[in-house]
C-alpha cells in the first residue's frame, strides 16, 4: 500500500493539551501493552504496519508539526512538509508529486489518502487495502471498478451528525456508484440523508497516482514536485472535495461498517479512553462518567463530579461538562498565551516559569540528537545539566558535559549541545526581548577544548 496520512489542524478544541504546534493527534492517551501511552498518530502508524509491514506511509503536514511527527515516529518516517497551509487539495497534490517525482513510484500505482487521527481498529486498514485494489482494478470482479477515477470510503452512520458531509450511493451494494454529495447539514436534514441510505464522508479515498497528477496539471499547472513546492504559497486554498471529488463523474464508494470515530472534542476523545485517568489523578466513589488527563506533576482530586472532563497541562486547566466541552473554541481563542510545551525531532521542552525578562524551561534531548548550532542576538542563556551525558560546542570549542555542569552563553555566542545518553537540561533565558525569532543558525565547526 501507498498511504498518504493528512496531518493538519491546530489545537483549539482539545485545549489545554493541544496548541498551534501540538495538535490532537499527538496527545498520548492510549495505553500500550508495555504500560506506556501512545498518541493517535502513533496508534494509526502501528496499525498500518501490523496490516502491511511494507506499506509506504507518507505524512503530509505543516512545518510546525514535522518535528512532533519525527519525535513520535522516528527519523525514518516519510514526511512531506507543506511550505504553508493551503487546505487538502494542494496538500494531496504535493504529497502525490513527492511520491512520484522524488520517491520514483509509478503513476499506475494506487494511493490511499486518509486522516492521521481516526479511532479505528485493524479492520479499517484491511478495508484500505481493498480500496487500493479497487482503484488499481485488481478485484476479481473488474466491474467493481467500472472505470472509476476515484474510490471513496463511506462510513456507515451511527447517528444524524452535523459534523460530516454525506455520500449518497446509487444502491446498497458494498461498492456502489455515487449519486451525489451533501454538505454538512443540520440534524433534521442529516436524519433525512440517513433515511435515503447516505454514508458519512470520512475524507478517505483512493486513486491511481497519475489521475491526481493530471488533475493538478489542469487546475494549477503542475509540472514537477520542485516547481510545485516553490510556488506553493501562491496556490488557492481549496479542499480536495471541492476541487476534485464534487466534479468527478467516474466515482465509486465502498462501504465501511466497522468502528470509526473522529476524536475531535473532549467528549468524543473521552469515549475512546480505556481508563478514566491518565496522569496523577484520584476519583472518589461518587464520581460518574468522569475522565481526567493530567500532564502536571501535581495530583488532581475529583469528588462528586458527573459527566465531566478535567484536563491539566502547563498551558491551563479545563473543568467542563462533557457536552459543553464541544463549545470550547471561542473561549480558547480569547486566551493569549505562548506555547508552553512542544515536541521536537531532537526531544522536547517544557516551560517552567516566565517573567518579564526571563524564561526557564526543562529541555530533554534524545540520545544521538542535538540542537542546531545557533546564536541569539538579544538574550543570554544558562544551561544546567541535571542528568545524562553529552557534548557541547561553544564558539567552536567542543567539550563533554555531564550532570552538574553549568554552561553560560552570552548574547551573540554560538552554541549547541548533543546527547550521548538522554540529556535533561534546565535552560534559563535572560534578556529584555525573548522571542523564538531571535535565532541565527550556523554550520558547525569544532575543535577540542
Amino acid at each position: 500500500m501507498h498511504i498518504i496520512l493528512l496531518s493538519g489542524g491546530s489545537g483549539k478544541r482539545l485545549w489545554p493539551l493541544s496548541n498551534d504546534i501540538r495538535s490532537k493527534q499527538f496527545i498520548k492517551i492510549f495505553r500500550t501493552k508495555d504500560g506506556s501511552y501512545e498518541s493517535m498518530v502513533q496508534r494509526v502508524y502501528h496499525q498500518i504496519r501490523e496490516v502491511d509491514k511494507e506499506a509506504t506511509v507518507t505524512i503530509a503536514t505543516s512545518k510546525t508539526q514535522a518535528s512532533s511527527i519525527h519525535n513520535q515516529l522516528g527519523d525514518e518516517v516519510l514526511v512531506c512538509v507543506e511550505p504553508c497551509r493551503r487546505d487538502t487539495f494542494p496538500a494531496v497534490v504535493l504529497a502525490t508529486a513527492y511520491l512520484h517525482d522524488v520517491r520514483g513510484i509509478s503513476g499506475e500505482e494506487p494511493v490511499i489518502v486518509c486522516p492521521v487521527d481516526p479511532y479505528v481498529e485493524i479492520d479499517y486498514f484491511e478495508a484500505l487495502k481493498k480500496l487500493a485494489d479497487i482503484a488499481r482494478g485488481d478485484e476479481q470482479d473488474k466491474a467493481l471498478k467500472g472505470g472509476a477515477n476515484l474510490v471513496l470510503m463511506g462510513m456507515e452512520p451511527t447517528y444524524p451528525s452535523e459534523k460530516y458531509g454525506y455520500i449518497l450511493p446509487t444502491d446498497k451494494e458494498t461498492v456502489s456508484g455515487v449519486k451525489t454529495f451533501r454538505e454538512k447539514p443540520d440534524a433534521k436534514t442529516a436524519r433525512e440523508y440517513i433515511r435515503q441510505g447516505a454514508l458519512w464522508n470520512g475524507g478517505v479515498f483512493a486513486y491511481q497516482m497519475k489521475y491526481v497528477l493530471e488533475k493538478a496539471r489542469e487546475i494549477i499547472g503542475y509540472a514537477d514536485y520542485e516547481t510545485l513546492y516553490e510556488k506553493y504559497d501562491t496556490l488557492e486554498k481549496i479542499s480536495f472535495d471541492y476541487a476534485v471529488v464534487e466534479k468527478e463523474k467516474n466515482i465509486k464508494v465502498m462501504r465501511f461498517k466497522g468502528q470509526w470515530k473522529d476524536l475531535g472534542t473532549w467528549n468524543t476523545l473521552s469515549e475512546a479512553m480505556e481508563e478514566p485517568c491518565v496522569g496523577d489523578a484520584i476519583l472518589n466513589e461518587t464520581c460518574e462518567n468522569v475522565h481526567v488527563l493530567n500532564e502536571l506533576d501535581v495530583p488532581v482530586l475529583c469528588m462528586g463530579l458527573k459527566n465531566m472532563v478535567v484536563s491539566a497541562s502547563p498551558e491551563g486547566i479545563l473543568v467542563s461538562d462533557k457536552e459543553q466541552s464541544s463549545y470550547i473554541k471561542p473561549f480558547v481563542d480569547k486566551i493569549d498565551q505562548q506555547v508552553m510545551f512542544a515536541e521536537k525531532s531532537w526531544g522536547d521542552f517544557l516551560v517552567l516559569d516566565v517573567t518579564r525578562e526571563s524564561r526557564t524551561s526543562k529541555v530533554t534531548l534524545k540520545p544521538g540528537h542535538g540542537m542546531n548550532y545557533h546564536s541569539h542576538a538579544r538574550r543570554d542563556e544558562v544551561w544546567n545539566i541535571i542528568s545524562g551525558k553529552g557534548r557541547c560546542v561553544i564558539d567552536g570549542k567542543s567539550r563533554p558535559v555531564k550532570a552538574g555542569d553549568v554552561l553560560e552563553m552570552k548574547a551573540g555566542c554560538r552554541h549547541t549541545i548533543m546527547a550521548d545518553t538522554e540529556l535533561k537540561i534546565i535552560e534559563i533565558q535572560l534578556g529584555p526581548e525573548i522571542s523564538v525569532h531571535d535565532k541565527q543558525k550556523f554550520e558547525l565547526e569544532t575543535k577540542e577544548e
